[in-house]
């Protein structure tokens, strides 16, 4: 079994207020510990990407704060002790300063991670 906290969780993404630390828990998942200040918008870091959207799913809770995903369906809005969903294809927005835990493929997740790496 494996266990970890925010804080012992390394961070892979930090400025302007965002912080996402990421780390494998087993089995094929990656835990995620994210900050995104209010009007965070993601979108710029995820171009290049097929259709500008992350095509990792997560599942997780959302800890503060409000989030809009924008998907090309259209834009759902997530908030502060709401557990969820987001399957491929989404862009979070930070309406509010946000905090959520998620739970993510690890493969998946890792290869988003590398391309906002390489767009910073």
């Amino acid at each position: 079994m494996t266990a970890t906290t925010r804080d012992d969780t390394p961070v892979v993404i930090e400025g302007g207020g965002v912080e996402v630390r990421t780390q494998a828990i087993g089995d094929g998942l990656s835990v995620a510990f994210v900050r995104f200040p209010q009007g965070t918008d993601m979108g710029p870091a995820l171009t290049g990407l097929p259709d500008g959207l992350c095509a990792c799913p997560h599942w997780g809770y959302m800890l503060k704060g409000r989030l809009k995903m924008v998907t090309k369906d259209g834009e759902e809005t997530y908030e502060a002790g709401q557990a969820f969903y987001w399957p491929p294809g989404h862009v979070p927005v930070a309406l509010e300063d946000c905090e959520y835990v998620d739970f993510s493929p690890t493969e998946a997740f890792t290869a988003v991670i590398d391309h906002i790496k390489a767009q910073g």
